[in-house]
């Protein structure tokens, strides 16, 4: 049973946001530190990533792990009051993650999703410090010098004349 009244949970599941939550501020603060340069919420990509990085064509994505249904993870279980709603709109909620991401890739972009249990105390410089990595990973694989090989040159398959001898014609 719940301990706040219908109109006391209201109030506080509406005071929620979106935005600029502490793990999303968290990731920001590592990111510029380190010179990452970086874009909030941009209207023009699907599910407006937190975080679009143009130069790395990476946007990330950091996800609460109530509301988008972490797996195996102690900070996601479901309300025990009002089941059917919250199980549906978690599940719409991974969804929508999912095809986001599939266009986002299908787009070019790299995707990353950070979840919020990663940025406890416990783990946040572990990966933090590897999504720095990612990021110079996915900066010099993308600008890395492609060789391309020519394919094998089969003698047999030349539409030429056949060798001819210059000078004078023995037949002569």
């Amino acid at each position: 049973m719940d301990r706040l009244t219908k109109e006391q949970r209201h109030r506080n599941m509406a005071a929620i946001h979106g935005r600029d939550t502490k793990p999303e501020m968290i990731v920001r603060k590592f990111l510029f530190a380190r010179g990452f340069r970086y874009r909030l919420n941009h209207p023009r990509l699907p599910g407006h990533p937190d975080l679009v990085l143009r130069k790395y064509r990476t946007v990330i994505f950091v996800n609460g792990c109530f509301w988008h249904g972490h797996d195996n993870c102690k900070y996601f279980r479901l309300p025990k009051t009002n089941i059917e709603f919250w199980s549906n709109k978690i599940e719409r909620n991974k969804e929508r993650d999912k095809k986001e991401q599939c266009q986002l890739a299908a787009m070019g972009w790299h995707c990353i999703t950070i979840w919020e249990c990663q940025l406890k105390p416990k783990v946040q410089i572990q990966t933090l410090e590897s999504l720095a990595y990612t990021l110079n990973h996915i900066f010099l694989e993308d600008r890395k010098i492609k060789t391309y090989e020519l394919p094998d040159t089969d003698s047999t398959l030349m539409a030429a004349e056949p060798e001819v001898t210059y000078g004078r014609n023995k037949q002569q």
